[in-house]
């Protein structure tokens, strides 16, 4: 038994020995570079890489929707961007007006004008109140407009959204748009690349 434990010492001892002794030649070896190694995918190298927007979709919505022609500006539409920061501009300054101007009727609804006349068979001066400045139509009509420029606002956000939301989909797409003046006509060209 001692005998049998010996050889596959010997043994062993013996193979270690003999890899220790070839392998500055194994270290010289090169791989095969021409075979593909098992588990990795092969990348084409003539694909070209495709430019990405640089907000997402959903994000472009959600920055202009807050900020109206905002993410239109990080897209590189800067025409959308000021036509969407003009119409806030529009509309803030028009809401602040009506506001005004609701205030104003709604204060004086109650007032009334004091109308001095003259009685033609006395002659006598006479002071009569008149209707209200503003009648509970005006004030009514007054608060209408409000909420019209308070819609027209929230529209603007709406749209400046979407607007950035196609924006970024189609960023990468490139297009030229063209208006030509035939005689007795007018000419939308398009050229899209594909």
């Amino acid at each position: 038994m001692q005998l049998c434990v010996r050889t596959r010492v010997a043994s062993l001892l013996g193979v270690v020995l003999v890899g220790m002794a070839l392998a500055p030649q194994a270290a010289a070896q090169q791989a095969d570079s021409a075979r593909a190694r098992a588990g990795t995918a092969r990348t084409d190298t003539a694909a070209r890489r495709i430019p990405r927007a640089p907000l997402s979709p959903r994000r472009a919505f959600i920055y202009s929707a807050v900020v109206p022609g905002y993410a239109q500006s990080v897209l590189g539409r800067p025409n959308a961007a000021a036509l969407f920061v003009l119409a806030e501009v529009a509309t803030v300054t028009m809401i602040r007006q009506t506001a005004a101007n609701a205030r104003e009727a709604r204060r004086l609804s109650q007032d009334s004008i004091v109308v001095s006349t003259v009685d033609s068979v006395t002659g006598q001066p006479r002071t009569v109140l008149g209707p209200p400045r503003y009648p509970a139509e005006l004030v009514a009509a007054r608060r209408a407009q409000l909420e019209d420029w308070i819609a027209a606002l929230v529209a603007n956000h709406l749209f400046a959204g979407a607007d950035a939301f196609v924006a970024a989909h189609l960023w990468d797409v490139p297009a030229q748009l063209s208006l030509r003046a035939l005689p007795g006509r007018t000419m939308l060209a398009a050229r899209v690349r594909w």
